[in-house]
């Protein structure tokens, strides 16, 4: 896939979105930085998300969204993400 495919694919993200993301990003390395491990930093990131979205969207609408992330993940939607880290990916990936 080439660049012009990934943007296309990957449009740019609003500034709103941007913006949460960087917070989320300076988060997650501030906990990375004082020894908590990804599984804990990622699973209460998780909670929280399911949180907030609870507040706004049903049962079936969550159920919809993380049916949504599974699907990006097994379309191999991690792999550039990895790439950027410079990670291959977990222990035993193939």
């Amino acid at each position: 896939m080439n660049d012009k495919d990934r943007r296309q694919e990957h449009p740019p993200l609003p500034d709103e979105l941007h913006q949460a993301g960087t917070v989320v990003d300076r988060a997650v390395a501030h906990m990375i930085k004082n020894g908590i491990t990804p599984i804990a930093a990622a699973s209460a990131l998780l909670g929280g998300a399911l949180g907030v979205l609870s507040r706004s969207h049903s049962d079936a609408q969550i159920v919809r969204i993380l049916e949504s992330a599974i699907d990006n993940v097994r379309r191999g939607g991690l792999d550039e993400t990895r790439r950027q880290l410079g990670g291959g990916g977990p222990p035993g990936a193939a």
